[in-house]
């Protein structure tokens, strides 16, 4: 089985965190998003990984590679990484990994995370990952009978299904998904200027193939800053459900409280403060004088006298809520 990662996007609905750094690998409770991402699925699928093809930007940092390919080290699987240097779409970015399309395989695009009680089925044509939503018509979504896949729908104005698409697929063959994108390609099949996935889906589907319905119990987006927050929240709280330890043994509290579920990394220092709940940490921080809840903070920030809630903070900022004085750049925000 291989993993196909799409995740060249620029995350501008996330800026600034991430003009420094691509939003799949914006961490969340210690791990990035995109390492969740594949450590769900390999849970789902329950088999051995074979290789995991990120598709990257072309204006990534120079060290997503490395950080990539130790991603897929610790799934004890390779990594290959290739970059989709324009976007043209979903179904063109997939085929930057084309090299990848070839047997069983999934794919995944890089802001979402889910929680299922599924097992794949490996003997189906394909699989698609649904959740039931309030409404549909934010949504691409399927119709289903007895069980297969009939329709795939794209934001409908009218009911037609609450089962919305949240971005993972899996194929039996990649290389006739391989093949369903080349005809696209090479015949300059678009919707409003882009290569569409669901355009090869319905092709495989009108050949024969059936699809059946990964329906997922939740859904965690990683599109915006309050989005995101509200994710950190949901793993935080699947973490302590299963009695995950998320605090490091070598942090220090000086007249501070931890209220879980918090993730604190390593070498923290806490002074005269209040984490929590719901609030991820970065390793070496320190926090004096401050109350933090609900909030997802990464690596090396100093923080003082702040009472915050529903901040997202990036690595090596200095905060000091007493402030008279501002350095601030492009995109920041002070509510």
């Amino acid at each position: 089985m291989k993993i196909i990662i799409p995740m060249a996007g620029i995350g501008s609905r996330l800026k600034p965190h991430t003009l420094t750094i691509p939003k799949p690998l914006t961490k969340i409770a210690g791990k990035p998003i995109v390492q969740r991402l594949v450590e769900d699925i390999a849970g789902v699928l329950n088999q051995k990984i074979e290789e995991v093809c990120f598709i990257i930007g072309p204006n990534f940092p120079k060290d997503t590679e490395e950080r990539l390919n130790n991603i897929a080290k610790s799934l004890d699987t390779k990594g290959i990484i290739v970059v989709q240097k324009e976007a043209l779409g979903t179904a063109h970015a997939i085929y930057q990994a084309k090299q990848s399309l070839q047997g069983p395989c999934v794919v995944a695009f890089a802001d979402t995370l889910f929680k299922a009680n599924f097992t794949l089925n490996a003997e189906a044509d394909g699989a698609i990952w649904v959740k039931k939503v309030a409404d549909p018509s934010a949504y691409g979504v399927i119709k289903l009978k007895g069980g297969v896949i009939t329709d795939f729908i794209e934001k409908p104005i009218e009911f037609v299904s609450d089962l919305a698409i949240i971005g993972i697929y899996y194929f039996k063959k990649g290389e006739d998904l391989r093949t369903e994108i080349a005809y696209l390609l090479d015949n300059n099949i678009t919707e409003n200027g882009e290569f569409q996935l669901t355009n090869a889906l319905e092709s495989l589907k009108q050949k024969g193939a059936k699809f059946v319905p990964g329906e997922v119990s939740d859904w965690m987006d990683c599109g915006n800053k309050a989005i995101t927050i509200k994710t950190n929240t949901s793993v935080l709280q699947y973490a302590l459900k299963d009695k995950e330890n998320l605090v490091a043994k070598n942090v220090i509290l000086e007249n501070a409280k931890i209220i879980e579920p918090c993730y604190i990394g390593d070498n923290v220092v806490l002074k005269n403060s209040t984490i929590g709940p719901n609030v991820s940490l970065g390793m070496n921080s320190v926090i004096t004088n401050s109350k933090i809840n609900n909030s997802l903070i990464q690596e090396e920030v100093t923080i003082n006298n702040a009472d915050l809630t529903d901040s997202m903070i990036g690595n090596k900022v200095s905060f000091n809520g007493e402030f008279t004085s501002v350095s601030i750049g492009d995109f920041s925000v002070l509510e």
